[in-house]
């Protein structure tokens, strides 16, 4: 009788699969990288030095002591300044193309004082694109800015730095903007103390079709009570001695100046004060007791709506003969709703516009 044994299966342990590799290792040693790749290419990975491997060996070391001569940087790629034909997507120019928020020290001037100011500045430089050009290399915007950035800083040598970065990218259109804090000291209401009011401003020089424009935006941060809450409040009280307080709420005006370049100059302080003509309610840097009193009845005696607020800004800024196209961006961050209230005044055709940025009024937030 015939007695048939199934086959019995066994699963290799780690030792045998060590044995194993130990053999190949060996054999390894005598095959030529040939043979090895024959057997199986995966067995490669499986064996020490890159005998077996058709992957060439690279330095894994920084190398410190090599020096970049001009013929090695002849070979370098640039696949920035290649041709039309590695364009993808539409031939189509493109207006703005550059580098936003690169930042350094700027040296500004100062209304009150001979001393210049040093501020951390944010910058962006673009350039408009033709249509059958690849790219632009984006660090000679940088490097033209760079050259000019030890002068104290004024609209003159924005105008050099885009000369510059236009020039080098051969570009028509271009546009630099630099946004900083710019501090101010202001005084109490009635303490007589003093402190550091900060304001967000951005300059702007901007190129198009030949026309050079210099801009001016400055966001105004004050407080605004509502009319119609002081009036109610004031009914209260009258007609059942009932207490009540109107509301009021922290609220930004970003005002947007182009420049008359041959009415003067026109200095961050006169801007700031002819929003404080406008509305005097600034918010406060330091306040006691009595300044805190004084704010309620400044406020009291200057009640707001967004409606007003952007007229009156409006009316102290055609009154200026330095300015030259205006918008007025009013937001009032209610405290009453929970939305805010909104106004948009222009005044020709610079910031003239159908669309408005979806989150324009978002970015006039600020915070202490």
């Amino acid at each position: 009788m015939n007695i048939h044994t199934p086959e019995f299966q066994q699963i290799p342990e780690r030792d045998d699969a060590k044995a194993a590799l130990d053999v190949l290792r060996r054999w390894a040693k005598s095959a030529t990288p040939t043979e090895i790749l024959e057997l199986d290419a995966s067995v490669a990975r499986l064996l020490p030095g890159d005998s077996g491997s058709n992957y060439p060996a690279f330095s894994r070391n920084y190398p410190e002591e090599f020096v970049v001569d001009a013929a090695y940087k002849n070979t370098l790629p640039d696949l920035q300044n290649g041709p039309s034909s590695l364009i993808r997507g539409a031939h189509q120019q493109i207006q703005h193309v550059g580098i936003s928020n690169f930042r350094l020290p700027i040296r500004y001037r100062s209304r009150d004082t001979d001393a210049s100011l040093l501020l951390e500045t944010s910058v962006t430089g673009t350039v408009s694109l033709e249509a059958e050009k690849k790219g632009i290399n984006m660090s000679r915007i940088m490097r033209s800015f760079y050259a000019h950035a030890d002068q104290t800083f004024s609209f003159e040598v924005i105008e050099a730095a885009l000369d510059d970065y236009k020039t080098d990218l051969e570009s028509f259109d271009a546009r630099i903007q630099m946004r900083f804090s710019f501090p101010m000291k202001v005084k109490s209401l009635r303490s007589g103390l003093s402190g550091y009011q900060y304001y967000d401003i951005a300059l702007e020089l901007v190129e198009q079709n030949g026309v050079r424009k210099k801009i001016v935006h400055l966001d105004y941060v004050y407080s605004s009570t509502c009319p119609c809450s002081l009036e109610l409040s004031e009914h209260a009280r009258a007609t059942r001695g009932q207490l009540a307080t109107p509301h009021s709420q922290r609220s930004v005006a970003r005002i947007s100046v182009v420049l008359d370049c041959d009415a003067g100059p026109l200095w961050f302080e006169d801007l700031i004060d002819a929003c404080r003509r406008a509305v005097p309610t600034e918010t406060q840097v330091m306040v006691k007791r009595e300044d805190e009193q004084a704010f309620a009845e400044l406020n009291a005696a200057n009640p707001i709506f967004v409606e007003d607020a952007a007229r009156l800004f409006c009316e102290q800024l055609l009154a200026d003969h330095r300015v030259g196209d205006f918008r007025v961006v009013a937001s009032h961050q209610e405290s009453l709703h929970s939305h805010d209230a909104v106004s948009v005044l222009t005044e020709g055709d610079t910031f003239a516009a159908e669309s408005i940025d979806p989150r324009l009024f978002q970015s006039l937030f600020h915070v202490g």
